[in-house]
Protein backbone atom coordinates (compact mmCIF):
# COMPACT_ATOMS: atom_id res chain seq x y z
CA UNK A 1 0.00 0.00 0.00
CA UNK A 2 0.91 3.52 -0.96
CA UNK A 3 0.14 6.63 0.42
CA UNK A 4 -0.08 10.08 -1.90
CA UNK A 5 0.38 13.19 -0.05
CA UNK A 6 -0.64 15.86 -2.28
CA UNK A 7 -0.38 19.92 -1.69
CA UNK A 8 -3.25 21.41 -3.48
CA UNK A 9 -4.49 25.13 -3.63
CA UNK A 10 -7.60 26.29 -2.63
CA UNK A 11 -9.05 29.28 -3.45
CA UNK A 12 -12.60 31.18 -3.82
CA UNK A 13 -13.96 31.40 -7.55
CA UNK A 14 -17.26 33.00 -7.90
CA UNK A 15 -20.25 30.79 -6.14
CA UNK A 16 -17.80 27.94 -5.04
CA UNK A 17 -14.08 26.95 -4.58
CA UNK A 18 -11.80 25.68 -6.70
CA UNK A 19 -9.35 23.18 -5.59
CA UNK A 20 -6.21 21.88 -7.73
CA UNK A 21 -2.82 20.64 -7.65
CA UNK A 22 -0.20 23.14 -9.67
CA UNK A 23 2.20 21.02 -10.59
CA UNK A 24 -0.51 18.31 -12.61
CA UNK A 25 -3.16 21.43 -13.92
CA UNK A 26 -2.43 20.96 -17.37
CA UNK A 27 -3.25 17.07 -17.18
CA UNK A 28 -6.45 17.33 -15.26
CA UNK A 29 -5.94 18.22 -11.49
CA UNK A 30 -8.63 21.25 -11.26
CA UNK A 31 -11.89 20.84 -10.17
CA UNK A 32 -14.72 23.08 -8.35
CA UNK A 33 -17.18 22.73 -5.46
CA UNK A 34 -20.12 25.23 -3.87
CA UNK A 35 -18.00 24.49 -0.44
CA UNK A 36 -14.32 24.26 0.56
CA UNK A 37 -15.05 21.04 1.53
CA UNK A 38 -16.90 19.36 -1.25
CA UNK A 39 -13.97 21.10 -3.74
CA UNK A 40 -11.52 18.84 -1.73
CA UNK A 41 -13.70 16.20 -1.71
CA UNK A 42 -13.65 16.43 -5.55
CA UNK A 43 -9.91 16.90 -5.89
CA UNK A 44 -9.29 14.36 -3.75
CA UNK A 45 -11.26 12.19 -6.49
CA UNK A 46 -9.42 13.90 -9.45
CA UNK A 47 -6.17 12.91 -8.19
CA UNK A 48 -6.90 9.30 -7.87
CA UNK A 49 -7.91 8.74 -11.25
CA UNK A 50 -4.43 10.87 -12.31
CA UNK A 51 -2.33 8.22 -9.85
CA UNK A 52 -4.53 5.06 -10.94
CA UNK A 53 -4.16 6.13 -14.56
CA UNK A 54 -0.31 6.25 -14.31
CA UNK A 55 -0.02 3.23 -12.45
CA UNK A 56 -2.27 1.51 -14.62
CA UNK A 57 -0.21 2.72 -17.72
CA UNK A 58 3.23 1.50 -16.00
CA UNK A 59 4.01 5.62 -16.49
CA UNK A 60 6.40 7.86 -14.58
CA UNK A 61 4.33 10.28 -12.31
CA UNK A 62 5.71 13.72 -13.19
CA UNK A 63 8.01 14.98 -10.25
CA UNK A 64 7.03 17.52 -7.77
CA UNK A 65 8.01 18.70 -4.84
CA UNK A 66 4.55 19.04 -3.42
CA UNK A 67 3.44 15.53 -3.41
CA UNK A 68 4.69 12.89 -0.86
CA UNK A 69 4.81 9.22 -1.15
CA UNK A 70 5.09 6.86 1.64
CA UNK A 71 4.61 3.02 2.08
CA UNK A 72 2.17 1.91 4.20
CA UNK A 73 -1.05 4.06 5.51
CA UNK A 74 -0.80 7.32 6.89
CA UNK A 75 -3.21 9.80 8.24
CA UNK A 76 -3.62 13.64 7.35
CA UNK A 77 -5.21 15.42 9.87
CA UNK A 78 -6.22 19.26 8.80
CA UNK A 79 -7.78 22.04 10.63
Amino acid sequence: MKTYLFEVALEQDGEGWRAFFPDWEEIGASTWGYTQEEALGHIREVLAMIVEEFKDNASAMPATKRMTVSEGASIAVTI
